[in-house]
């Protein structure tokens, strides 16, 4: 059975009562070894009024501070950096297969004076290579060309070599022969007349279609039709200009089951495709573990 590093998160969200609750189902598909001290987890523990299973393997990291449920703190930011940062010198040291991650709070990375917006960009600047953002589930995954970046930013990154490079970088990671890729604007810009991203779009397609010398790449399709009943037949895997414009049928067609997969050539890294859920956080609300045994699954697959 293969082992993975579980990096539990922000610990005043919901990540630490996932990993319990679901670690009798996880231990049936792989060895997981949690990064977390142990006089936090005996904390948590305690706070949720849940036993620890005997067989909770951990790697010691980060310090002790009160858990402080769903808020956002400097000593929570650097606890689940340490924890992240551990799962990946497992990884890269061979001691573990792969690592899955967690929710982190962007906010509380902040305020812990981390440079990074989250786990992907870590990703690459810490491995040293280039990281793809992919969510989704079987039936659908969407791949982000921009992901953490404001809407007024993401014009400036649609230039045809831009994308063109990361049309062929996607290739090499999922050999598909059918990728749907989404036009910016609406109407896919009319001809240039909404707009001339969509033009950019069009040349990086044709480009990377006649380096991979087949039609891989379709598009840039209409946005507002893009996700048809009829789109999802034909295509599983849609590249997305940036965030929402995936995100938004994603979460509405496969919220529970969907997770997040940083493309790398690297370490397999998957995740949760939902946040730390500080409302829900030490109250005895209801929590799916579907995301999360999904990114397990994802991961030893």
């Amino acid at each position: 059975m293969k082992k993975l590093a579980i990096s539990i998160g922000d610990i005043n969200g919901v990540g630490l009562e996932i990993a319990l609750r679901a670690h009798e189902k996880i231990s049936k598909i792989c060895k997981p070894v949690y990064c977390i001290n142990k006089t936090m987890l005996e904390w948590g523990s305690a706070m949720l009024s849940i036993d620890i299973p005997k067989n909770f393997k951990t790697k010691e990291c980060g310090e002790v501070f009160e858990i402080k449920p769903g808020v956002n703190t400097k000593e929570a930011g650097e606890f689940s950096y340490d924890s992240f940062i551990t799962a990946i010198a497992l990884a890269k040291s061979k001691q573990v297969c792969g690592i899955v991650t967690l929710p982190i709070n962007k906010a509380s990375w902040a305020l812990a004076g981390i440079k990074y917006k989250g786990h992907t960009d870590a990703l690459a600047d810490l491995l040293g290579c280039e990281t793809v953002m992919m969510l989704g589930c079987e039936d659908m995954y969407i791949i982000l060309y921009t992901h953490h970046i404001s809407i007024r930013e993401i014009s400036s990154h649609v230039e045809a070599k831009k994308i063109y490079k990361f049309l062929i970088n996607i290739y090499d990671y999922i050999e598909s022969d059918n990728i749907a890729v989404l036009a910016l604007n609406p109407h896919a810009g009319d001809d240039g007349v909404i707009g001339n991203e969509d033009i950019e779009i069009e040349k990086a397609i044709k480009k990377a279609n006649k380096k991979l010398k087949k039609d891989i790449f379709k598009g840039p399709l209409v946005p507002d039709t893009a996700f048809s009943e009829q789109n999802r037949k034909n295509f599983k895997y849609f590249v997305c200009m940036y965030h929402d414009q995936g995100l938004i049928p994603l979460k509405a067609l496969h919220f529970f089951d969907s997770i997040n997969v940083t493309l790398n050539k690297s370490i397999i890294r998957t995740s949760v495709d939902h946040g730390t859920a500080f409302d829900k956080a030490y109250n005895d609300s209801e929590l799916s573990l579907l995301s999360y045994i999904n990114a397990v699954k994802k991961a030893v697959e």
